[in-house]
């Protein structure tokens, strides 16, 4: 019989997924979104510098004096611009909501550059530099400066408005799930605009139960197919809209959700945003706390990545001779094809081809897959030797660079044996929260080749989450020159 509860949550969930339709624009989307930020602030800068230039030799002019003395000009402009810039920033006026909302901000904006305005005199002041900065031309500098600040925002929120509108300004892809208060609280824009986010799907949470202890089947399946839904959709993060009071309620949550590698955030409640809403000074007026980080920092993901391309590229470049002639030795030596596809679960347990040169006679890719033994009558003659070497591996270099393996990282296993192992170990889907390697720490540390013994399997997980725990851009280094001697020996290859 099925269980109404769930799918009472299944149907909430998907229902709530109509209401994002506009989130799935994200096709269209080209720009990041903190870059609406960083070109206004850079829009200001250069505001500020030319009216300094301009300013300072209109008032020459006017007074009957000699043009001149320019790069004093733009020097003062630059002290003036980065005083003002770390002043905007603290007050938050690049942020996306001020850039769209500028007609709250213009009085602030007045307000700021007039106190830099006076940091200025009073500085020109106390250096004795009245000879090129006289009271004229700082007042003239000043008053040009506030009516071209005001004219340049007002133009940066029509076109970021315009690329809005126009799809084209891209947030951190975000599966929302939430209270349905909560989730009714806050819409797209808004998740853009304060929090950086673009919804790319949104779930409800049905109402918690009476016991703190542990969650509803309604509550499990409804997390469940968020981590599905981050899983196909592609998204960066999870995003909890829950009201900060349930403190217990979100414990269990972040429990629930360790399985997936994504990092899970919470927002500030409809309380939390109310009180923040009207502060004049803040570093960050709209936060998101992460209550689950992921094995790796955004920063961390870019130069694995960094890493994984340039080394792919490198390796290609060293090795395309044996690369070669290991695809004319296959071809002669057996009927089938040179390479060997088969699916396996990659970052995030979603499923990719990897790419393999053939050295059996058989290319399984079903519900049993059979691992291979020593004088195993699959392997044909010349992929025994390029299995000695792994020089099978090598077309996985074509799966780093497109983004689905890394060079180092826990080697994906057949799908059927993800499912076997998965039932028995309950941390085995934590090698999925990076992307998989050609070689990895547990292939460098005797565990290559055949697993006979599901306490060889354990602790091949041991070591692979020893690794994702770990990760270091030296580790990765260090674990490829060890494979190196490692296939050398050829222990545990065949």
């Amino acid at each position: 019989m099925p269980n109404s509860s769930g799918e009472l949550a299944s149907s909430e969930a998907i229902l709530s997924r109509d209401s994002v339709g506009s989130a799935r624009k994200e096709s269209r989307l080209r720009f990041p979104h903190a870059m609406a930020g960083y070109f206004c602030a850079g829009v200001d800068f250069l505001v500020i510098i030319v009216s300094s230039i301009l300013g300072c030799s209109i008032y020459q002019a006017f007074s009957g004096l000699v043009v001149s003395n320019f790069d004093a000009f733009a020097l003062s402009g630059s002290v003036a611009a980065i005083l003002y810039l770390w002043m905007a920033h603290a007050a938050g006026f690049y942020q996306f909501g001020s850039i769209v909302s500028s007609h709250a901000v213009y009085r602030k904006i007045i307000n700021r550059w007039l106190v830099v305005g006076l940091l200025l005199a009073l500085l020109a002041f106390l250096l004795k530099v009245g000879a090129i900065f006289s009271r004229g031309s700082i007042v003239t500098f000043v008053a040009l400066t506030a009516t071209l600040l005001l004219v340049a925002r007002w133009a940066v929120t029509r076109a970021i408005k315009v690329v809005v509108s126009e799809g084209l300004l891209a947030g951190r892809r975000a599966v929302l799930v939430g209270s349905r208060d909560e989730l009714a609280a806050l819409d797209g824009e808004q998740l853009l605009g304060d929090f950086g986010l673009s919804e790319i799907d949104r779930l409800t949470l049905p109402s918690p139960s009476l016991s703190t202890m542990q969650l509803t089947r309604s509550e499990l399946s409804v997390l469940n197919l968020a981590m599905d839904s981050a899983r196909q959709e592609g998204a960066e993060a999870i995003v909890l809209a829950v009201s900060w009071s349930e403190s217990r309620r979100l414990e269990l949550i972040r429990e629930s959700m360790r399985a997936s590698p994504l990092p899970v955030q919470l927002l500030p409640d409809r309380i939390v945003r109310g009180l923040t809403r009207n502060l004049t000074f803040a570093w960050q007026p709209n936060f998101a706390i992460e209550i689950k980080r992921g094995p790796l920092s955004r920063v961390e993901h870019l130069l694995k990545r960094v890493f994984d391309v340039v080394g792919a590229l490198v390796l290609l470049l060293l090795l395309w001779p044996p690369i070669l002639i290991a695809a004319i030795a296959i071809k002669f030596d057996s009927a089938g094809p040179v390479l060997f596809r088969q699916r396996r679960n990659g970052f995030n347990a979603k499923q990719f081809r990897i790419l393999k040169f053939r050295t059996m006679t058989v290319t399984e890719d079903a519900d049993k897959v059979v691992q291979a033994t020593r004088f195993d009558r699959r392997v044909t003659r010349v992929g025994r030797h390029l299995r000695r070497l792994s020089v099978d591996e090598l077309p996985q270099l074509f799966n780093v660079l497109k983004g689905d393996m890394s060079l180092v990282g826990p080697r994906p296993h057949a799908l059927v044996h993800d499912i076997q192992y998965g039932e028995i170990m309950s941390d085995y889907a934590f090698r999925h929260h990076v992307k998989p390697g050609i070689t990895g720490w547990a292939q460098v540390n005797g565990f290559r080749g055949e697993t006979r013994q599901v306490e060889q399997m354990q602790r091949r997980v041991e070591l692979d989450l020893w690794y994702i725990n770990n990760w270091s851009l030296l580790l990765d280094l260090k674990i490829l020159l060890r494979t190196c001697i490692e296939v050398a020996s050829a222990r545990n290859a065949y």
